[in-house]
């Protein structure tokens, strides 16, 4: 029975170590799956955020902006090959997310660009994130910090 109980309060432990689960978030019918940047230090001019957007409704919905204390602007960019020479440009009319379809924000393709932090992203931390969707509403996620270079796999301390 003791070493039962102890076991038990070994998964419990375990549970609240990592949140994997409390890194997902929805709004409305959009779920929102590991959202992460990369570490920075102090005096980066940019830094980026990344995650998943799943709209599990019948209807289109739209990321409209985002923002966060953290930094002084963000806007949403793509990251597209023009002329032979990949170049990013801003999405002025927000990023679409169909009906059933999943879109990833993730590095090399569409992502939050974060203008001017206003304090270094220290690996282990979260970055508040709002995010404004046209028919889902807002809400506030939190990006959790890889190191530098990092492709999205690490998924240390969530």
């Amino acid at each position: 029975m003791r070493r039962h109980l102890f076991g038990l309060a070994a998964l419990a432990a375990l549970a609240l170590t990592h949140p994997a689960a409390a890194h997902d978030y929805r709004a409305g019918d959009i779920a929102i799956g590991h959202p992460w940047t990369r570490a920075v230090a102090a005096g980066a001019p940019t830094a980026a955020g990344y995650m998943t957007l799943r709209n599990d409704g019948s209807v289109p919905d739209r990321l409209l902006s985002a923002s966060t204390p953290m930094a002084r602007t963000v806007e949403l960019h793509e990251t597209a090959l023009a002329d032979g020479i990949m170049r990013m440009r801003p999405l002025t009319s927000g990023l679409v997310i169909p009906a059933g379809e999943t879109v990833r924000l993730e590095p090399g393709g569409i992502h939050a660009m974060l203008m001017g932090p206003s304090v270094p992203f220290a690996r282990g931390a979260r970055v508040p994130l709002t995010l404004r969707f046209e028919r889902a509403g807002e809400v506030t996620v939190e990006l959790a910090v890889e190191a530098p270079g990092a492709r999205g796999g690490d998924h240390q301390g969530h």
